[in-house]
């Protein structure tokens, strides 16, 4: 009853106040509702990029069983999961001589007397514009995954 009174007076107000303060509110509400869905969207992609990372890592473990990583099949699965290109993902087999705080790319690098550690490295990084960029605020969002494997 109360607010079926208060919707026929609302009705017959000419003022127009309400369209006024519906204007001024409306397009702020909707704009929040965008930022929480692309904030929502943007975690969602980091985990999800930060699974497979992981799940790489576990794939590595169990296929190194004293064979030779397969840096290209592991990659392949890698972007299959998450829809990524061949620019987005890296994997690259790195060594270790001795304790050197560097890594290098051959195992020739390293002297024959050296304890050589094998390590695979992830790097997953892809770009995504948010709907705001389109509306000239912002710039794209940049995920980036790096995972480092000791192997051996």
């Amino acid at each position: 009853m109360i607010m079926r009174s208060s919707l026929t007076r609302l009705l017959r107000d000419c003022s127009g106040s309400f369209a006024i303060e519906t204007a001024f509110v409306v397009p702020v509400l909707i704009l929040m509702t965008l930022g929480i869905v692309e904030v929502g969207t943007v975690v969602a992609r980091q985990h999800e990029l930060q699974s497979v990372a992981n799940e790489s890592e576990i794939i590595i473990l169990a296929t190194n069983q004293g064979a030779e990583t397969d840096v290209d099949g592991i990659k392949q699965i890698v972007q299959e999961s998450v829809g990524l290109t061949g620019n987005d993902v890296s994997l690259t087999q790195m060594y270790r001589c001795n304790a050197d705080d560097t890594l290098v790319d051959a195992v020739a690098s390293c002297d024959e007397d050296d304890v050589i550690s094998s390590y695979v490295i992830l790097d997953i990084t892809e770009e995504y514009n948010p709907t705001w960029t389109y509306l000239g605020i912002g710039t794209p969002i940049t995920f980036s995954v790096e995972r480092r494997v000791q192997v051996s």
